[in-house]
């Protein structure tokens, strides 16, 4: 049953998605395509603070332009209803996906994990920290992963907008650097986009579960749990995790080291060959 209400151009149908400040609907367009329509929750719709935020991701997602990122199409930050119009990727979220079908295996996981780079490599090549990769902000559709929700994106440079001791971000996927309050940078994305990989390969988040105190503590500790990981894989996200930010490889490395191997050419045949020599 859908809403079936407006705002702006758009028709809601279905709420999709909620969190604490925005909810996420499937829309139609002017056209009849199929969008994503968030819009902050009324309490907020005045907050100066909530709308400042709401600026700061249409800025960030605007910049990227990715096969592998959902793009941004629409936004009126500062109308009676805020909001901001998204490609609508359809697909099942990592975090529901693995939970009900198991984990990744073989060519998909290695498909998927290569993927998610290409897409964080063109998010930080935008200039743009996206802060928040985790299994709940990856759609997948068959081995093809697209990364959506932009809500504590930033730009690379931009001033540091969160103050030590505040964690942002899904916790099991931060990396060790924010926990202590260090500023969010492309290497922090990196360890992130490790970790998602990581639960997509064996259904478990690589620190544990369990309090806050103590997922941080494994963080902190480097006490990554990749068993079941295949060891090519395996390898890559050990560096990943290194615990000191600057050696940690970019998310383009990590591309380039997942992409297949070239299949062998083919010798051409012999006769052939001595004949056009002969010529």
């Amino acid at each position: 049953m859908g809403t079936h209400r407006r705002l702006g151009g758009y028709r809601l149908l279905d709420e999709i998605g909620r969190g604490s400040t925005a909810v996420v609907y499937l829309a139609l367009d002017s056209q009849g395509r199929e969008v994503a329509v968030k819009e902050l929750v009324p309490e907020l719709a005045g907050v100066g603070e909530a709308i400042d935020r709401l600026a700061r991701e249409v800025r960030a997602q605007a910049r990227v332009r990715s096969a592998h990122v959902a793009r941004l199409l629409d936004g009126a930050v500062t109308a009676e209803r805020p909001h901001v119009v998204m490609q609508y990727v359809p697909g099942c979220p990592l975090n529901d996906l693995v939970p009900a079908y198991g984990p990744l295996r073989g060519d998909r996981l290695a498909r998927f994990a290569r993927r998610l780079a290409l897409a964080l490599g063109d998010v930080h090549d935008a200039g743009v920290l996206h802060r928040d990769v985790s299994p709940g902000n990856v759609i997948v559709l068959g081995d093809r992963p697209t990364l959506i929700d932009f809500g504590i994106a930033h730009e690379s440079g931009a001033a540091q907008i969160t103050r030590r001791g505040m964690v942002v971000g899904t916790p099991a996927y931060l990396a060790p650097e924010l926990i202590e309050g260090e500023r969010a940078t492309t290497a922090s994305d990196v360890f992130s986009w490790a970790a998602t990989v990581a639960y997509a390969a064996t259904g478990r988040p690589p620190f544990g579960r369990g309090s806050l105190h103590g997922v941080c503590f494994r963080i902190l500790r480097g006490q990554a749990d990749l068993d079941g990981v295949p060891a090519p894989l395996a390898g890559l996200l050990r560096a990943a995790f290194r615990r000191d930010p600057s050696r940690r490889p970019s998310a383009r490395w990590f591309a380039g080291a997942l992409a297949p191997a070239p299949a062998p050419a083919s010798a051409p045949a012999c006769g052939r060959a001595l004949g056009t020599a002969a010529a």
